[in-house]
């Protein structure tokens, strides 16, 4: 097999650039279409998911959401999961489309927060025939206070982001607090995730900016990932440990899922899935087989003739 090589591309989605790598090793291949946790660039996990797919055999499609890294958009580090839901949609059409891809649909891998994005995007007509999670983060309104503090934490987060709203929308003003903080309780992420989040090697990359927009609170924190689950028929799987976020949420989905599913239940934390070696390789080895059995193996782009 040839080496992976990594192309930067572009596609636009309601007129914005979204900019991203695509990882090929030079021929025709099934592909999937990866992406990463909220607040994230692709230079995070899913560029450390997608090189290792890639090597596997797949070509891969990361990038960076509307309002994030090297993508376009307004404001800055706006977590709309609406955005971005409708981000996946156009990424996995432009990634289809590609004469170097094998079939007219491709598989979807997502880690952490975007597996709810990338589910409601299987309902709203991405071509994903095949979906993966690893360490899926599924909140719904019943069970998000458990990482906010509960009923205080959550009105405290969602008051700041209605006044953040109300300044951009009549001053243009834009709130930021960061994105990750050890010690700022304002911020969105804090002490549990310094292993990732605060270290250089791992998370801290330079192409991250550490800010989050105050006003992206109450659509996050409202936002329901569970939901789409009935409505999905293509095969899933997923790749969650009990050391992980929601692992209960996690059943809850599988359980509701409108199509064939499993879960592989494996050892770590959350952040050990974002890129240490005993979960991401296997995770990687999982994923991949799974693509292999539930992707149809086509041939370029062609289509069967009609009857005559």
């Amino acid at each position: 097999m040839a080496d992976v090589e990594q192309q930067k591309v572009s596609f636009e989605r309601d007129g914005n650039r979204l900019v991203g790598h695509f990882y090929t090793n030079g021929e025709p291949a099934r592909a999937v279409v990866v992406t990463g946790s909220w607040t994230t660039v692709k230079e995070q996990m899913a560029d450390h998911y997608a090189r290792r797919l890639a090597d596997a055999g797949f070509a891969t499609l990361t990038f960076d959401f509307t309002n994030f890294g090297e993508s376009e958009g307004e404001p800055r580090q706006r977590e709309s999961p609406r955005a971005k839901i409708d981000d996946i949609v156009a990424a996995a059409r432009w990634l289809a489309a590609r004469d170097d891809v094998l079939g007219e649909t491709v598989g979807g891998l997502a880690i952490c927060a975007s597996a709810g994005y990338m589910a409601h995007a299987i309902t709203r007509g991405a071509p994903i025939a095949s979906f993966a999670t690893v360490a899926a983060w599924l909140h719904d309104a019943g069970t998000v206070g458990e990482a906010y503090g509960g009923d205080q934490g959550l009105a405290e987060r969602k008051r700041d982001g209605e006044a953040a709203l109300r300044a951009f929308e009549e001053h243009g003003e834009i709130r930021y607090v960061p994105a990750y903080s050890e010690d700022d309780p304002k911020a969105a992420m804090g002490e549990m995730v310094k292993a990732y989040y605060g270290d250089p090697s791992r998370g801290a990359l330079p192409e991250w900016d550490n800010r989050f927009a105050v006003l992206s609170w109450p659509e996050w924190l409202d936002f329901d990932g569970l939901r789409p689950a009935p409505a999905i028929t293509v095969p899933t799987l997923m790749v969650h440990s009990d050391d992980a976020a929601f692992p209960d949420n996690v059943r809850r989905f599988a359980a509701a899922l409108g199509g064939p599913n499993e879960i592989v239940w494996r050892e770590g934390s959350q952040l050990d899935f974002y890129d240490q070696p005993a979960q991401v390789e296997p995770a990687i080895h999982i994923a991949s087989g799974h693509f292999r059995r539930t992707l149809k193996r086509l041939a370029g782009k062609e289509r069967m003739e009609p009857c005559r």
